[in-house]
This record gives C-alpha cells, structure tokens and sequence, in this order.
C-alpha cells in the first residue's frame, strides 16, 4: 500500500511538473513569436524612412548645390559681389566643421573600436596619419595639376601669339606699301612693344592670363573638393541604409538633409565660380546630388550581410572617414578660407572682413549643433 502511494505521489507529482512546464514554453513560443512581430514591424518602419531619407537628401543637396549656379544670374549673388564672398565663408565654414566635427570623430571611433582585435590598429594613431597623407596628397594634386595646366596655358597661348606676331608684321607691311604712294603714313612699331592710338577696348595680355589661372584653379579646386564629399557622403549613405533601428533613423533624416544643403552650397559655389560649361555643371551638380542617396540605396540592398561592428567594415570606414576628413580640412583652409580672406578685396575692406568672419562662425555653428544628431 505504501508503495502504491509513494507511486501514486511520483505520478501526480510529474504530471503536477509538466502542467507547470508547458504553459512556460507555450509562454516561450509566444515571446519569440512577438520578437519576431516587432523586428518585422521595425525593419519595415525603418525602411520607410529610409526611402524617405532617398528624397529628403536628393532634394536638399539638388537645391543647395543648385542656388549657387542660379545666383549667377542675379548680380547680388554674382563672384565679384561681397555677398557672394560672405556665402562662400559660411560654406567654407560648414565643410570646415564637416571635416572637424562629423567626420574625423567617426574615424577615430571606427580605428580605435574595441571590435577591432588586431592591436596593430589601437598601437598606433591611423586616423591622424591616414589624414594627415590624405591632407598632403591633396596638395601635391592641386600643386601638379596646376602646374601642368599653367605650363600647358602657357605653351598654346606663346605659339599663338608668335603666328599673331608674323601675320600682324606682313599686314602692316601690306598697308604701308599700298599706302606709300597716297602719302598716307602709317607708323607702327609692333616689334617694339607700344603702338600709337587708342587701345581701350583691348584687354591687356596679363590681365587675361591672371583670370585664365584664376580660372584654372577653381575649376582644380571645385573637382578635388567633390571628391572629398562625395567619398563620405557615399560611406554615410551606406551606414544609414544599413541601419534597422527607427529611432536612430528618425533624426538623422532631418540633420543629414540639412547637412547635404549646407555641404552642396559650399560646391556649389565653388563650381559657379570655376565657370564650366553646362554640361561639365549638370555632371558635377547631378553627380553630387545622387551619391548619399545611392549610399543609401546600396545600405538597404546590403542590410541582410552588412555588419556595423565588424573588422572588415570598421577599417574600410575608418581609413575613408580619415581620407576624406583630411581632404575636406586642407581645402576649406588652404583654398576657400585662406584665398579668400588674403584677398586684396576683403584686406582693403573692413566691414567685408567682419561680415566674411560673421559667416564663416555661422557655418562652423550650424554644421557643429548638427552634430547632436548626425
């Protein structure tokens, strides 16, 4: 009788467990069930802000690096007007701070991340050197490529007027034979270097060769510059297509929209005064508006495989962030800031100077708040 009893105790005592049991990993089925629900519910929410974020930024980098190519129409947003001069200090502020602010701290995290298992990467500063190469390199670009074209310039326009020269030398002889007879004396000393009469209305020789340079440069300066925001924009486009978390979505939306404005005005600037044909500035403008939307394009067809946090995907960001941060620096210092406030314009005019500076801290400003939240 004891025995039936202490079996009778097990039976129920494990019937009593497995009723606790199964409501427990019903329970569990369930919760997974609802994780599963609410990831589904996220992505899908996250992909809408991110086509959202397609348009948005498409817009916002069209329109500001479009204002500047429209402005040359009205002669208040014309090179030469000292409005044009305080715009382009606040775009140059705005990619100062890009390279500062936004950029350079992204490549010193992604370096210096403790997923990084290989010492080498933490043992020695790569974001500072990769920069500082990618600083240097740019100036050796815009050295070279200034020099070959200054010397090709230079080359063409000397063999030209040598055959001016030669046909303007047989012209005169012509005119002074046939007008000998009319005692009609023509006296010209081409030869010499001066000529009599009235010359207004020709543009000296030096004159034009200073704007040819001028003109060379920014057209050097606005291609070296795009391809240092373009580089990033690539790269942060690809980060926030591959983001699945709308919270973190939400808010870059708005801050990179307005960070791809103030960035295409900076350009856009830039390439209204290196003057180029309109195609060459329908490629430049359309080439810069599509590359963080295609970023993101590129982000969302790879979210499945592509990993923030690992090795692979951390290097290759912070090696780019670094280049491009270095790039940006150099040519917001050197290029925009320097040749602008050393210019004899803006040293002769006092008021030009403190608006220029007014502006230049206004773009540094906007670009750093953004920085909260991109």
């Amino acid at each position: 009788m004891t025995k039936k009893a202490t079996n009778l105790k097990i039976c129920l005592s494990s019937i009593l467990v497995v009723l606790l049991l199964v409501p427990t990993v019903a329970w569990g089925h369930c919760t997974c069930d609802i994780q599963a629900q609410h990831q589904h519910k996220s992505r899908s929410k996250s992909l809408t802000y991110k086509l959202i974020a397609i348009a948005s930024i498409l817009v916002a980098g069209t329109v500001g690096v479009g204002l500047p190519q429209f402005g040359r129409k009205f002669d208040a947003l014309s090179p030469q007007s000292d409005i044009f001069f305080m715009v382009k200090a606040f775009a140059a502020g705005v990619i100062l701070a890009t390279g500062y602010i936004h950029i350079l701290p992204d490549a010193f995290n992604s370096l210096t991340s403790p997923c990084l298992k290989e010492t080498l990467w933490r043992d020695f500063p790569f974001t500072g050197f990769v920069a500082m190469m990618s600083s240097i390199g740019t100036l050796m670009v815009d050295s070279f490529a200034t020099g070959y074209y200054k010397r090709l310039h230079f080359n063409n326009n000397s063999n030209k007027t040598q055959q001016e020269v030669i046909n303007g030398d047989e012209e005169i002889g012509v005119i002074v034979g046939e007008e000998h007879q009319g005692h009609v004396h023509i006296h010209t000393h081409a030869t010499h270097g001066h000529a009599h009469g009235s010359s207004t209305n020709i543009p000296s020789s030096g004159h034009r060769e200073i704007v040819t340079l001028d003109l060379i440069r920014h057209r050097i300066i606005s291609q070296v510059l795009e391809l240092g925001i373009v580089v990033h924009s690539v790269i942060i486009g690809i980060s926030l297509g591959a983001c699945q978390n709308p919270q973190i979505i939400k808010p870059l939306l708005a801050a990179l929209s307005f960070h791809q404005f103030f960035e295409g005005m900076g350009l856009g600037g830039c390439i209204s005064q290196a003057k180029f044909k309109s195609l060459s500035t329908a490629i430049m403008v359309l080439f810069f508006s599509l590359t963080a939307p295609a970023g993101i394009a590129i982000g969302i067809a790879v979210s499945s495989v592509y990993k923030e946090d690992s090795p692979t995907a951390l290097v290759v960001e912070g090696i780019f962030y670094s280049a491009s941060a270095g790039i940006l620096i150099y040519m917001a210092l050197v290029d925009l800031l320097a040749a602008d406030f050393m210019n004899p314009r803006m040293q002769d005019n006092g008021r030009l100077q403190l608006g220029a500076c007014i502006s230049l801290l206004l773009g540094v400003g906007c670009m750093s708040v953004l920085a909260k939240w991109a």
